[in-house]
């Protein structure tokens, strides 16, 4: 059996339904490339009994998202720049953050989601990055054509040593960083694990973690079957919760 992997939704209004949906680039990057068994979690309460849930699968993908984390949940005041929002998202998403850590159950955190890994442990962001001075603008180019939103452009640099180099090597790689905003006050219980050229984190992993944990700000999901970058991290979360990898804990120490 192929392991299971809890992948996190957006809900979606349209059509007079509620939709609790995942982009399916992620969805097949995780069958094709990971080779796991991808299932929908639903956004429907904070209360939920993660504890159990966690026991019955073998990982946890945090997918991007175009809402935003609601600010108010790491201490920032709402503005128009915050928005949209996905409330029952983050009802659900944080809890199954901080459970998921305290489970020691695989974890990869890709762009909105590397956003809630932060703020699910106590730290903050920062919106419209791009104006900020010496930043770089991330945000996606205004496009029809996917492919050329999507274009891997950006580089950024891995802390030699740390899990992502483990995964991707030392040496700077070239990404497809896409989103206007980041983190601002790293949470305590996280590490750097590679920034772009303007300092911006693009990339971490958590601190004393019991389990692969890891989270990107870019999607590499998205070229995850041709790009070598991309596919190798998909193919190491794979291969973590098969037990082929020996050295994931001990990879960001």
């Amino acid at each position: 059996m192929k392991p299971l992997v809890l992948v996190t939704a957006d809900v979606i209004s349209t059509a007079g339904y509620n939709w609790h949906a995942a982009i399916d680039t992620y969805l097949k990057a995780l069958f094709n490339v990971a080779d796991v068994q991808p299932v929908i979690l639903p956004d429907l309460a904070a209360d939920g009994d993660y504890e159990t849930l966690l026991a019955r699968v073998d990982g946890v993908l945090l997918t991007g998202s175009k809402s935003n984390v609601f600010p108010q949940l790491y201490g920032a005041t709402p503005t128009a720049q915050h928005e949209p929002y996905d409330h029952d998202r983050d009802a659900t998403t944080l809890p199954l953050i901080r459970q998921t850590i305290e489970s020691g159950t695989p974890l990869l955190a890709i762009c909105r989601g590397l956003q809630e890994l932060n703020v699910a442990l106590g730290g903050t962001l920062d919106t419209e990055i791009q104006e900020q001075h010496g930043r770089i603008d991330h945000r996606a180019p205004d496009l029809p054509d996917q492919d050329k939103r999507y274009r891997i452009a950006q580089s950024v640099k891995p802390v030699p040593g740390g899990l992502l180099a483990r995964i991707v090597g030392n040496d700077t790689i070239t990404i497809n960083s896409l989103h206007r905003q980041a983190i601002a006050r790293l949470a305590d219980g996280l590490r750097i694990e590679a920034t772009a050229d303007d300092g911006i984190i693009e990339a971490v992993s958590v601190k004393d973690a019991k389990a692969f944990a890891l989270g990107v700000q870019w999607h590499p999901e998205y070229w995850a079957a041709s790009d070598a970058v991309s596919r190798s991290i998909f193919e190491y979360f794979g291969n973590v919760m098969r037990g082929t990898v020996s050295d994931t804990i001990k990879a960001a120490e």
